[in-house]
């Protein structure tokens, strides 16, 4: 489904289009008095000819980032800041601090042997870890461990914290969250746990232990929480998964070979507001361009290439960071010729769908392709 292409200077019925009297300004005025307005002075802007993306698409270096967020560490210690986490701010929604659209994005880092409180609230989060060893969470009495590269949830409403066992190294990762919607929704808490920290005597690991294999799941499950019981998705099975899909298909014409992190229970997405992808451009591979309804933020978790968002070429390598709005054109390359490429990314496509709001369209012109903008 697509919005109907209409210019908008084109005179339609149903389109407002009053002149302005001294006799409506005056009632205007009048309106105004007892807090109320003429919806036809504002029903174009609020009801346009399709979906009208309100943040600007964004490339975050990683080598940028990554000194900068290494900086913080001996700047600010984890328990005084709460999280040590550097923000991604988007220069169009610096108002609601979000990365892009109605998502929050941040680089976390911590060092051996530190320990960050429990806290939880209603926005969901997860974790993309980019960097290190050692690194751990706990989500409701549940802990498990961290490599490079996986994906990792803490839900809405979940006690969570994390830390870096003594052995480990200093680890950096991406935080993705809701926060932005959630206080859009004025729905959006915040709480620390009562004893600072939680005390658990479920098995380690029993999340990926007891939901990771693959497409089964346990005779005697109980799970009944509105979210994955899978709160690992790593990413040895992940990458081995977009291997053998490549020998069945060619995948996406505008995503490569893109496969959807699940709830193995239902299929669905893994949390209520916000779905992740892992994706594979295959060596040499240039996707056609298309936009669709929702935010997506993309982290670069192998190889290197650029993407054109908007008109405007990105070039990526790997843990670079970029962002692509809603209803905006994008496409994807991949430049090696001998190896494969990995964007990891995450989108609120949960709340379009839920919504009745999802729209897609593939660009028709130029063979499909962008013309890239100076």
């Amino acid at each position: 489904m697509a919005p109907t292409e209409i210019k908008p200077e084109d005179d339609i019925l149903g389109r407002a289009r009053v002149r302005d009297t001294p006799e409506l300004e005056a009632y205007y005025d009048d309106l105004a008095k007892i807090e109320t307005g003429a919806l036809w002075t504002v029903a174009n802007d609020i009801e346009p000819w399709e979906p009208t993306p309100k943040s600007a698409p964004v490339h975050w270096k990683w080598s940028d980032l990554r000194r900068e967020v290494l900086r913080a560490i001996d700047l600010v210690r984890p328990e005084d800041a709460g999280r040590r986490v550097v923000y991604l701010r988007n220069p169009q929604r610096k108002d609601v601090s979000a990365a892009c659209g109605w998502l929050f994005s941040g680089i976390q880092t911590m060092k051996a042997g530190e320990r960050a409180g429990a806290h939880r609230h209603a926005a969901s989060a997860l974790r993309f870890i980019m960097e290190g060893s050692g690194a751990y969470t706990i989500v409701d009495g549940h802990k498990v461990e961290l490599g490079a590269n996986d994906f990792v949830l803490t839900p809405n409403g979940t006690w969570h914290e994390h830390g870096i066992l003594e052995s480990g190294t200093e680890c950096i990762w991406q935080d993705g969250l809701d926060i932005p919607l959630t206080n859009c929704l004025e729905a959006n808490f915040y709480e620390v746990h009562p004893n600072d920290y939680q005390t658990t005597d479920i098995p380690l690991n029993d999340s990926p232990l007891t939901y990771g294999g693959p497409a089964l799941l346990p005779q005697l499950d109980k799970w009944d929480k509105p979210y994955s019981p899978l709160l690992k998705y790593s990413w040895e099975p992940t990458y081995e998964a977009l291997l053998n899909y490549a020998k069945a298909s060619d995948g996406s014409p505008y995503d490569g070979l893109i496969l959807r992190y699940t709830n193995p229970q239902t299929g669905g997405h893994p949390m209520l507001t916000m779905g992740a992808s892992m994706q594979m451009l295959r060596p040499g591979e240039h996707t056609k361009a298309h936009r669709h309804t929702g935010n997506v933020i993309y982290n670069v978790a192998k190889g290197q290439g650029y993407s054109i968002v908007g008109g405007k070429r990105f070039d990526w390598s790997e843990h670079d960071i970029f962002c692509v709005p809603a209803w905006t054109w994008h496409e994807h390359c991949n430049t090696q010729e001998r190896d494969d490429a990995c964007l990891f990314s995450f989108n609120d496509f949960p709340v379009m769908e839920k919504l009745g709001f999802w729209a897609e369209q593939a660009l028709e012109d130029n063979g499909g392709h962008q013309i890239v903008a100076d």
